[in-house]
């Protein structure tokens, strides 16, 4: 058996090499078919390339973000489905920030802390969203500006973690307490605890997410991404997210948002 195999994958080889060496003949009229489909195919990606129209097939790229809420870092991976649509994948991390927070800085001795008086929680976001990206307008040279329209939407973790003060009772005892506590019963805050506590009491918050926006990419040459994606973001939690004391708790938040974003296009 192993000799006929070995018989039958020399004749395949030799069979290979032969066609190879021997191509089958083709008409004059068929060759000049073959060279006309060929340069148009040249020609057409010649001038998309002129006219700044994305001929690549993935993208990919980072991005910061700033939302009027927060902020965040988001990175994507897109496939073009033609020259002017791509499906985009993408996951965002963000920390959310209440309205009414605001950071006051405290002298201890000889240090400085800060605190921001009545936040409960921090409030953080992993949001995976599916969207379509669509060009609207050509760069018209490499050197012009690309516009697209972008639109997603997916689902959202949110983590809601307690905000913890280093604060001193009357007899200069230590403690880490979060508020109202600390306001109610007469501590003297020194600073946040950090960013460390208070982890092994996150509870989750899950949600999804829609966003609609515009997408402007001046990069010098197609290859890259250099853009800057101005936007709008609706989120929604089945249960409702505590930021601060005294002010209502929601389910709903809405928010804009200015993105800059860095990558390639292969």
């Amino acid at each position: 058996m192993k000799k006929i195999v070995l018989f039958l994958l020399a004749g395949t080889l030799a069979t290979t090499l032969w066609a190879q060496d021997n191509p089958t003949p083709k008409s004059p009229t068929a060759k000049r078919d073959q060279q006309i489909a060929r340069r148009k195919r040249i020609d057409s990606l010649i001038k998309q390339e002129e006219e700044g129209e994305i001929i690549f097939n993935k993208q990919s790229a980072f991005g910061i973000k700033l939302n009027s809420d927060g902020y965040g870092l988001s990175y994507e991976v897109a496939k073009f489905k033609s020259a002017r649509v791509a499906t985009v994948f993408q996951v965002e991390i963000n920390e959310k920030k209440h309205k009414k927070e605001k950071r006051t800085s405290l002298l201890n001795g000889f240090n400085f802390n800060s605190v921001i008086f009545g936040k409960l929680n921090n409030f953080y976001q992993v949001k995976l969203g599916v969207g379509q990206q669509r060009i609207i307008g050509g760069k018209g040279n490499k050197n012009g500006v690309g516009v697209m329209a972008m639109y997603a939407g997916g689902f959202t973790l949110g983590l809601q973690k307690p905000y913890y003060v280093d604060v001193i009772d009357q007899a200069q005892q230590r403690y880490r307490k979060t508020y109202p506590t600390i306001t109610d019963s007469g501590y003297i805050e020194q600073g946040a605890s950090g960013f460390t506590v208070g982890w092994n009491q996150v509870q989750p918050k899950y949600g999804v997410h829609a966003k609609g926006a515009l997408r402007f990419d001046y990069g010098r040459f197609n290859e890259t991404v250099s853009a800057i994606e101005v936007g709008l973001n609706a989120e929604y939690y089945f249960r409702k997210v505590a930021q601060m004391a005294y002010n209502p708790e929601k389910n709903f938040f809405f928010n804009a948002y200015v993105s800059l974003l860095l990558g390639r296009r292969k």
